[in-house]
Parts: structure tokens; sequence; C-alpha cells
């Protein structure tokens, strides 16, 4: 691949991380405030 390409995939991967976190510090801020803040609810006991 040429020089050029590599550095539009580049961007493009560095925008979809930011994006990424973006989406997760939202996702954690709404589960904050509504009080949803226990992991441990989603998991199924192991006995």
């Amino acid at each position: 691949m040429s020089k050029k390409v590599k550095t539009k995939i580049n961007i493009w991967v560095a925008i979809g991380a930011a994006i990424l976190i973006v989406l997760l510090l939202v996702w954690l801020t709404v589960a904050f405030l509504a009080g949803d803040t226990d992991v441990a609810a989603f998991i199924a006991p192991s006995f």
C-alpha cells in the first residue's frame, strides 16, 4: 500500500476510536445518573 492510503486508514481508525470513547463516556454517564452502576447485576450467579 502506498503511504497516502495508509495515512487515510490511520485517520479513519483514529476517528472510529474517538467515537467509541465518546459513546463509552456517554453510556457510563447515563448509567451513573440512573444509579445503575453495579456491573455485577448483569452477571448470572454460578452456583
